[in-house]
């Protein structure tokens, strides 16, 4: 691979550069701020400054940056006069760096004490049949139903309320068969999450209603992605308000 000739330039001072550099902190930030002082925040600030940035970026790529075409014979690739205001770059340092510390700090003033009970602690999992009994409604409603299959953004053959596997176009189905489908899939995906949670999470801070939340967070973000998230990160450590608040990011 071929650098072009002003590369150390473009890397320290283009407005597209400083919004990847800068994108990537709002990637590893929360992350760092969470090993470093066991406090998690908000992914969507950081999911706001992240998008901010690369339409930052676009935008800087496509700005006049005060280049001087005059010299190196007016070529802009070998041009070392890149002249990006360098205030841009410190000012959004320091907001985003701010944005973290601000939340990090601020938590809901009515949230209890993880370490004290804060809700009746049950005795056992919730049953599949009371499980479903709340999941497959509550993941109806958000999923959305359609009885013929259509091809998603990425071309795939879907069908019922977002079930791929087996779907052959030119198919229809009944209501009473996405059902079965839907209880069938959220099943697996409660189960895969049930591995993310500890023994004392599986039999003493499950009702119907939260297990069926966790597995719809589950259903769209795919296990791994639920397992590693804030919401059971909080269940396990027995912060169940924590763990609720959380969902709703």
């Amino acid at each position: 691979m071929k650098l072009i000739p002003n590369w150390r330039q473009i890397a320290a001072r283009s407005h597209s550069m400083w919004a990847f550099y800068l994108s990537l902190i709002a990637l590893v930030l929360p992350d760092a701020i969470y090993l470093m002082a066991g406090v998690d925040t908000n992914p969507r600030l950081w999911w706001c400054i992240g998008v901010g940035l690369l339409v930052y970026g676009i935008f800087g790529r496509l700005k006049a940056q005060n280049i001087d075409h005059s010299r190196n014979g007016g070529d802009p690739y070998t041009d070392a006069y890149l002249r990006s205001p360098p205030w841009i770059a410190i000012a959004a340092v320091v907001l985003l760096i701010g944005g973290g510390v601000v939340l990090s700090v601020s938590a809901p003033p009515d949230r209890p004490d993880p370490g004290e009970p804060s809700v009746v602690q049950l005795d056992g999992e919730p049953s599949e049949t009371a499980f479903l009994d709340v999941a497959v409604p509550l993941v109806a409603k958000w999923e959305g139903l359609r009885l013929t299959p259509y091809l998603d953004p990425v071309g795939i053959p879907t069908v019922c309320y977002g079930e791929m596997q087996g779907v052959r176009r030119g198919n229809t189905y009944t209501d009473a068969e996405c059902r079965e489908m839907l209880a069938r899939r959220i099943l697996e995906y409660r189960n895969g999450l049930h591995r993310h949670f500890t023994a004392e999470t599986r039999t003493r801070r499950l009702t119907p209603e939260r297990d069926a939340a966790y597995a719809s967070l589950a259903y769209n973000v795919g296990v791994a992605g639920a397992g590693a998230s804030t919401a059971t990160r909080r269940l396990n450590a027995g912060d169940i308000p924590g763990g609720c608040e959380a969902l709703t990011w």
